[in-house]
């Protein structure tokens, strides 16, 4: 099986089809499933613009929301995560993953899925130590802070990638392969030949061990702004071992009929952009998408934008309380008490899990932002995917060193696959084409790289 494995594409979605094709017409190679590591960017309008952490110049809108309104369709399954440049009003409507177009699926804060017997995991966002012990409790309309801060990577993510089965757990007969979203880096699409199930159907399906893994964290979600510690096995936790057992995941087996196949319900919850009708003013509102809905419905989970409604609706009765309270006693503190319990003095300060990145890019005065859509007249950083040449080896990533990274990897922000076939020893990782002294793969990249050249005005990656 052929898969085109792309960096940020930026909402150019145009240009990356485009480039599909192109290696089609001149290489004869054409990917049954395409992967994107972050920076996706699903603009469906000009309220999703708002609430894109980057300075107003590269606000564009770009071509993706011709994919969301129907006017066109991918040409290949695409599966992608968020990374820290997105429209996360957008993809917030659905944590635990779900269609933001036909034909283009979105992992979720972290997600687990098939496609022809090949495990596909990724976990959206970068790392920022100040948020990760903290749970779920951004929404639109964002502030200075919760606009970045949506984005950052939360512990209760990573722990559920960790009840997953690992490499030395696997049967014998599974290869692993990990990717993040820092290799490939930006501007980058390779295509890599993997090994699958030739008997398997060409449908995206659920991951039946990560929906019992789902099942079984469920009472651990978070949506305040309150750290909390994973549980772990040091004294303080009844229990701290939460993988599942075979019998769960036949239970959700069971459930499912084993039928796997992930339903194509997507749904329209956003006004589309229209190039004729400009609407600069749209303001972002907070969206229970029925995706999620059905979801949890099924699965008896929890829908974590429905809970954090109930939470700010229980916070504002209680703040015009607590006024009223003052007003009558005007002795009191004209200080209204956190609705978050924000003592950590019980917590760890340490975080056996945290990776130290760089501090994020200066603060930009959202108020004042301008919101520019203009996709006939596109900005630099929207050049098309363009120098077609041959990978190196030394862009080969071995199962080993994959795996030697992984633990690591999954905090920062990534995508990994598990291929339950052949022995790793019995048949290594093949590359599409190659030459007589050893090279091969397709390796296609373009020139990005105007968004990233303030790095005071722009995040980190």
């Amino acid at each position: 099986m052929k898969v085109a494995v792309a960096g940020c594409c930026h909402g150019a979605l145009d240009k990356m089809y485009e480039t599909l094709e192109l290696l089609q017409r001149r290489h004869n190679v054409r990917p049954d499933l395409l992967l994107c590591c972050g920076d996706f960017q699903a603009v469906r309008n000009e309220a999703d613009l708002r609430c894109m952490a980057v300075p107003a110049k590269y606000r564009h809108m770009q071509t993706f929301y011709r994919y969301y309104s129907g006017e066109k369709k991918a040409p290949v399954l695409t599966v992608f995560i968020g990374g820290n440049h997105e429209a996360s009003n957008h993809l917030q409507e659905l944590p635990y993953g779900g269609w933001v177009a036909p034909n283009i699926y979105y992992l979720g804060y972290a997600g687990v899925v098939r496609f022809r017997g090949v495990r596909i995991g990724g976990i959206s966002g970068i790392f920022k130590s100040h948020d990760y012990r903290k749970g779920h409790f951004e929404c639109p309309p964002y502030n200075q802070q919760t606009i970045r801060s949506a984005y950052h990577v939360r512990n209760i993510e990573v722990f559920k990638l960790k009840q997953t089965k690992s490499k030395e757990e696997l049967p014998k007969a599974t290869k692993f392969l990990a990717l993040d979203k820092c290799l490939p880096h930006r501007d980058f699409l390779q295509i890599i030949d993997i090994e699958h199930d030739p008997t398997a159907g060409d449908s995206l399906e659920y991951d039946a061990e990560w929906i019992a893994v789902l099942k079984a964290t469920n009472s651990l979600i978070n949506v305040t702004q309150s750290s909390w510690n994973v549980p772990e096995n040091n004294g303080l936790h009844a229990k701290w071992d939460y993988s599942v057992t075979e019998e769960a995941i036949k239970e959700v087996l069971e459930e499912l009929n084993h039928n796997l196949k992930i339903p194509c319900n997507f749904t329209l919850t956003a006004a589309c952009y229209d190039p004729n009708k400009p609407q600069k003013h749209m303001e972002p509102v907070h969206t229970i998408n029925p995706q999620t809905t059905e979801f949890c419905a099924q699965f008896g989970l929890t829908d974590i934008n429905d809970r954090i409604q109930q939470a700010k609706e229980e916070g504002s009765v209680r703040g015009e309380y607590e006024e009223e309270e003052e007003e009558m006693d005007s002795s009191g503190s004209a200080e209204e008490p956190s609705e978050y319990n924000t003592d950590n003095s019980g917590l760890s300060s340490i975080n056996p899990d945290e990776i130290m990145l760089d501090d994020e890019g200066g603060e930009e005065d959202l108020s004042t932002c301008s919101v520019d859509p203009s996709p006939d007249h596109p900005p630099e950083f929207s050049a098309s995917f363009s120098d077609i040449r041959i990978m190196p080896d030394s862009m080969a990533v071995s199962s080993d060193d994959a795996m030697d990274s992984t633990n690591e990897d999954l905090e920062k922000s990534g995508v990994s696959k598990q291929v339950e076939e052949k022995s790793l020893n019995e048949r290594p990782l093949k590359r599409v084409g190659g030459s007589e002294n050893g090279n091969s793969g397709i390796k296609i990249k373009r020139r990005n790289q105007a968004i990233y050249a303030a790095e005071d005005e722009d995040e980190t990656k």
